[in-house]
């Protein structure tokens, strides 16, 4: 009876000692597993062209700078820092088509909207210059690998420590000398149908003396979506998420004039919120088609406000008619008094539109083009170039000041006031801090934190997010017949999906841990076998296995 019981306990022995086996191996392999948010690089085609990363999965061992030059990248999927981003690097890579595994590029928690400083100090007017520079390198280039952004952390910061201590610089972590591997299993992009952009109008029609039309318009418009990168980080807060937040308050405080019969002027007040603006102000040239030709003709003169949050001492007022032009002239006077009682200046930059070239740096000049006199007011001093300045990455709510956002519309507020009240030259505050007509600053920082936590890239901002609603309320409880035109964008462009997911980082054995790992296991095999062969056959049967047979010798005839 004691026999059964002996092989029952061995065999239970056994049973337990493969079992921690396994769990050991399994601990050894997938040590420190951890899951991040992830943010892809835009994925587009232009007039047929393929651009941004192609490829959105990632299954590769972890790299990080310094790396030795001649060092292969073509299995492994670059970590680094964005200030630690040599440019000349990658773009030697992109310009020269070298094979790279992957890229995920961090940010600095700054950044972020919602993400603590981390204790680190960055220096935000350098990070802004690396990110334009990298930014325009990576959107306008075709890269046949992954790309992703993401905020560093802990987890990275101890993944960088333990990537650079192990001195993987003359050759990346692979398969044989173990290392992390970056996992970010997704399915492959699909091409998007071509996206559906939405205008939003709202009036204030002036005093009805006779006929509202036969009255001169006044339109106040700003672009509200963006393009960037990371089209899930494209948030566009000072461009031109302060430009939406100014106009919605200038049309608060025009409805409270407009709403007493009294008060209400003798100019059409037309509040314009327009999509397009990054792809050449497509929604702006839609919108302006489907009016009626005397709609058009019964716009005095139209403000396009873009970047109007980042402005300190001067703002500048693009025009496509030279300053001279009596129109221009008479409008630039009317900001330049009121800028002067606010104490800042306002300059005229002059830019002839060129009618046979379609590209339009500015969303008047859209206006221009349908002879409708027109101006931009921003902080910037220069046109961006095409798909700059957009809804850069750098472009988040510490971006747009609230202050600034006010100042533009007290300024525009308090010349609109004076040239539809017959008040020019006089030196009135209508709009005067504190009074029922004041700025409400606090509306504008409520907008600009709204529109700071929501990515408007055209394709991936539907007709009904809950964003496109919130205009949609906001216009129709300060303005009347209120309507919204939706249009196809046109098919210069293709968009494609995924835009975000999730990076898995698995630490991994290299061979040496695999080698004993097969050594211990096939040792193990070897003592179970025999001690089944003896506890079941008895000791000369295992003998006998491992004996060399005789060898019989044939009898001679």
């Amino acid at each position: 009876m004691a026999a059964p019981a002996t092989t029952e306990a061995f065999s239970l022995s056994y049973s337990m000692f493969s079992l921690l086996l396994i769990l050991f191996a399994c601990v050894e392999l997938g040590d420190a597993a951890s899951a991040v948010h992830v943010y892809r690089l835009i994925q587009y085609d232009l007039g047929g062209v393929p651009l941004g990363s192609r490829i959105s999965h990632l299954n590769h061992h972890a790299a990080s700078l310094p790396l030795d030059p001649n060092a292969d990248l073509s299995r492994s999927a670059l970590l680094v820092p964005l200030l630690d981003l040599d440019l000349s690097f990658l773009t030697d890579y992109i310009t020269n088509k070298k094979p790279l595994g992957g890229l995920v590029i961090l940010l600095p928690q700054k950044l972020g909207n919602k993400f603590a400083d981390f204790g680190k100090h960055v220096d935000l007017t350098r990070v802004k210059s690396v990110l334009n520079q990298l930014e325009d390198l990576l959107v306008h280039a075709e890269l046949p690998y992954p790309v992703y952004f993401a905020y560093e952390s802990s987890t990275f910061d101890s993944l960088l420590g333990d990537i650079r201590g192990k001195n993987f610089s003359s050759q990346p972590a692979t398969s044989t000398n173990g290392g992390y591997k970056l996992v970010i299993s997704t399915p492959e992009a699909k091409k998007l149908s071509p996206p559906t952009i939405s205008n939003f109008q709202g009036w204030l029609p002036g005093q009805k003396d006779g006929d509202s039309e036969q009255l001169p318009t006044i339109a106040i418009v700003a672009s509200y979506d963006t393009f960037g990168a990371a089209p899930a980080l494209s948030v566009g807060s000072d461009s031109n998420g302060s430009g939406v937040a100014a106009l919605l308050e200038i049309a608060r405080l025009f409805s409270r004039l407009y709403s007493n019969p009294k008060t209400r002027g003798k100019y059409n007040l037309l509040f314009g919120l327009t999509s397009g603006g990054p792809y050449n102000y497509n929604g702006t040239q839609k919108w302006l088609r489907s009016f009626d030709q005397r709609v058009r003709e019964s716009i005095d003169y139209a403000i396009c406000l873009n970047s109007v949050g980042s402005w300190e001492n001067d703002l500048w007022m693009h025009v496509s008619k030279p300053p001279e032009n009596v129109n221009i002239k008479e409008i630039y006077d009317g900001f330049s008094e009121v800028a002067q009682d606010m104490g800042f200046s306002i300059n005229v930059k002059h830019k002839k539109i060129n009618i046979s070239n379609s590209r339009v740096a500015w969303e008047h000049e859209q206006f221009s083009r349908f002879r409708v006199t027109a101006l931009t007011l921003s902080g910037l001093s220069v046109a961006p170039e095409f798909l700059q300045s957009t809804g850069n990455l750098h472009d988040t709510r510490k971006s747009a000041d609230e202050k600034a956002v006010a100042r533009t519309v007290k300024l525009v507020a308090e010349s609109l006031a004076r040239q539809i009240y017959g008040h020019k030259g006089k030196k009135l505050d209508i709009f005067a801090d504190g009074s029922s007509l004041a700025v409400n600053v606090h509306r504008i920082q409520s907008w600009l934190d709204l529109l700071s936590r929501t990515p408007r890239v055209a394709p991936f901002l539907s007709k009904n997010n809950p964003f496109i609603a919130a205009l949609k309320k906001e216009l129709s409880d300060h303005t009347v017949e209120v309507h919204v035109q939706n249009e196809v964008l046109d098919g210069t462009f293709t968009f494609y999906d995924s835009t975000e997911a999730t990076l898995n980082i698995y630490q991994v054995a290299g061979v040496t841990f695999d080698f004993l790992f097969l050594m211990v296991l096939g040792s193990y095999l070897i003592v179970l076998f025999s001690f089944l062969v003896i506890t079941t056959r008895g000791l000369d049967d295992l003998i006998n296995i491992f004996r060399r047979p005789a060898v019989r010798k044939s009898k001679s005839t």
